[in-house]
């Protein structure tokens, strides 16, 4: 498995993307400011995250996101640690991620990659998205934050 940015002349992978983030405008809006970085395997792309600066040297993973397929074989843990190392590489003091409050998976994930939680806004998920989100049999309504100094 190869990661790498994107180039400016390939598509961006929709299907993983909306995979992390069902809100296709807000895809399309953190696309425009943020640089996505793909993972390959075999010429497919089979994971995918996105960096978007936030603050003066703090940088938050928006979309991080594996093929079902592919998951539980830790890409996920490729990608987030990939994506620590490019914050760092580029400058950034800080990384943030943020996940739902259902996403039991994810917080562990995260929390193993050096992240610590950091907060929780609350209705997040009421508020920017019109329909109801669900995983792991609970809604999803807060956003859990978390960060890490690099």
């Amino acid at each position: 498995m190869q990661i790498r940015m994107l180039q400016a002349d390939e598509q961006p992978p929709m299907k993983l993307l909306l995979l992390a983030d069902p809100s296709e405008k807000l895809v399309q809006e953190y696309l425009k400011r943020g640089q996505c970085f793909v993972a390959e395997a075999e010429e497919t792309i089979i994971g995918e995250y996105v960096l978007l600066p936030t603050r003066p040297e703090t940088v938050e993973i928006v979309n991080i996101a594996v093929d079902e397929s592919c998951q539980g074989k830790g890409i996920g843990k490729q990608l987030v640690n990939h994506a620590i190392q490019q914050a760092k590489l580029l400058g950034f003091k800080t990384i943030e991620i943020g996940t739902g409050n259902s996403g039991v998976g994810q917080l562990a994930l995260y929390q193993k990659c050096g992240f610590r939680m950091t907060g929780i806004d609350r209705d997040f998920f009421i508020r920017h998205y019109s329909e109801e989100i669900f995983e792991n049999g609970i809604q999803v309504v807060d956003m859990v934050r978390l960060s890490q100094d690099i």
